[in-house]
């Protein structure tokens, strides 16, 4: 199972909302949904959130067992 916590303080230490991943890089509201529910999301929006982050994948997310 996927926890994207770590996204949220990446996000908080880099300046990023969630209305400019909307607005500024055509994020949709049903995968930031996604995000929060830590459902599945593709490995595409993980690499455009490393990207636009300037992080790696373990900035976003971690893997609980």
């Amino acid at each position: 199972m996927f926890n994207y916590n770590p996204l949220w303080d990446t996000m908080k230490k880099k300046e990023i909302t969630q209305y400019q991943l909307i607005k500024d890089y055509h994020f949709s509201t049903g995968t930031l949904d996604a995000l929060r529910k830590n459902k599945s999301v593709t490995v595409y929006t993980i690499e455009k959130l490393c990207l636009i982050l300037d992080c790696k994948p373990n900035d976003i997310l971690q893997i609980e067992k």
